[in-house]
C-alpha cells in the first residue's frame, strides 16, 4: 500500500520549534497551510543536521555562476518567523529518516520526513537471508522556495541553540545550580 503523503507544496509556514523546558524539550517540524497543520517530532540533532544541510545546498546553488536561482545570502526581510509553534501541537509521527532535495523545475528545496520504522526481530533475522524493502506508512513532504529555506535554517539554528548553557569547564549542558562536572583526565 502506498504511503500517505502529507504534502505541502507552498506552505504558509514551515518551522522547527519546541515544547517543554530546556533539557526536556521535544523538537517538532511543523508545516501549516491554511487550517491544515502537521507536526512531526524529531531529535535536536536531526533539526540541526537539516538546517546545516539546507545551508550547504543553498550556498552551492548561490555559488553557481550568476546565482541563477536568486538564492539570498541571508534571511530575506519579512521571512523571519519567531512565533511559537501553532497550536495544538499533535504529533503525527516521530521522524526517523529525513531527506533533502532540490527541484529545479519549481526552484524549491524539498524536505521529506519519514517515521521511525520498527522491524520485528524475526523479520530482521529473515532479512539477513533475503533482501526486504520496507515502505513507510506515511511521509511529510514540504517544498519551499530558497528565501523561505534560508529563513527556516536560521530559525532552526536559533531554536536549537536556545537550550541549556554549556559548562565552560566540561562542555556538558548545565541543569541549573546542581551541575557537577567531571573534568577531563589530566586537567588540573
Amino acid at each position: 500500500m502506498p504511503p500517505i503523503v502529507h504534502g505541502f507544496d507552498w506552505p504558509d509556514r514551515l518551522v522547527v520549534g519546541t515544547v517543554g523546558q530546556p533539557g526536556a524539550r521535544t523538537f517538532y517540524l511543523q508545516a501549516q497551510q491554511g487550517s491544515r497543520l502537521v507536526s512531526v517530532a524529531l531529535e535536536k540533532e536531526q533539526a540541526v543536521a537539516l538546517s546545516e544541510r539546507i545551508e550547504e545546498v543553498l550556498d552551492e546553488l548561490m555559488g553557481e555562476e550568476g546565482n541563477p536561482y536568486s538564492v539570498p545570502a541571508l534571511t530575506p526581510e519579512g521571512l523571519a518567523d519567531d512565533d511559537p509553534l501553532a497550536q495544538p501541537v499533535e504529533e503525527q509521527f516521530r521522524a526517523g529518516a529525513m531527506s533533502l532535495g532540490w527541484d529545479p523545475q519549481t526552484l524549491q528545496i524539498v524536505i521529506d520526513a519519514y517515521p521511525i520504522i520498527v522491524v520485528d526481530a524475526d523479520e530482521l533475522e529473515a532479512s539477513q537471508e533475503i533482501e526486504i524493502e520496507i515502505e513507510p506508512d506515511e511521509v511529510l513532504r514540504v517544498r519551499i522556495p530558497v528565501g523561505t529555506a534560508r529563513a527556516f535554517a536560521k530559525r532552526t539554528r536559533d531554536v536549537a541553540g536556545a537550550g541549556r548553557p554549556l559548562c565552560p569547564l566540561c562542555g556538558v549542558p548545565m541543569d541549573g545550580v546542581d551541575h557537577v562536572c567531571e573534568l577531563p583526565e589530566g586537567f588540573r
